[in-house]
C-alpha cells in the first residue's frame, strides 16, 4: 500500500498551528515575565521612597546638630571669656557676659525644641 499523503490544505494548516502554539506559549511566558518585572519595579520604587524619606529625615537631624553644636561653642567661648575677665579682675565685663550667657541659655528653653518633637515622633 501507498504512504498515506495529507491534503495540501491540511498540510498547511498543520504547518501553521505550530508555530501559532509556540508563539502563544512564549507570548504567555513573557507576560508573565512582565508581570514579575512590574511587582518588582513597584516593590523598588516603594523602598526608594523609603530611603528618601529617611535621607530627609536624617539631613534635618543633622541640621539640628549643627545648629546645636554651635550653640554650644558660643557658650562655652562665653565661659571662657567670664573665667578670663575674672582672672584679670574685670567683674563688671564678667556680670555682663555672665549676665548675657543666662539669657542665651533661658531663650533657648523657652524655644519649642521642633527636632526633638520630630525625632520622638519617628522613634
Amino acid at each position: 500500500m501507498a504512504p498515506r499523503t495529507l491534503k495540501p490544505d491540511m498540510e498547511k494548516t498543520m504547518k501553521v498551528k505550530f508555530p501559532v502554539k509556540r508563539v502563544k506559549a512564549e507570548m504567555g511566558k513573557i507576560k508573565a515575565d512582565q508581570e514579575r518585572i512590574g511587582k518588582k519595579q513597584r516593590k523598588i520604587r516603594g523602598k526608594f521612597g523609603e530611603i528618601e524619606r529617611q535621607c530627609d529625615q536624617l539631613k534635618e537631624e543633622t541640621e539640628m546638630v549643627i545648629k546645636q553644636t554651635a550653640r554650644t561653642q558660643i557658650k562655652v567661648a562665653l565661659m571662657f571669656k567670664i573665667l578670663k575677665a575674672r582672672e584679670g579682675g574685670d567683674f563688671n565685663e564678667a556680670a555682663k557676659l555672665t549676665h548675657f550667657l543666662r539669657e542665651l541659655v533661658a531663650n533657648e528653653r523657652d524655644q519649642p525644641q521642633i527636632g526633638k518633637k520630630q525625632a520622638s515622633k519617628s522613634i
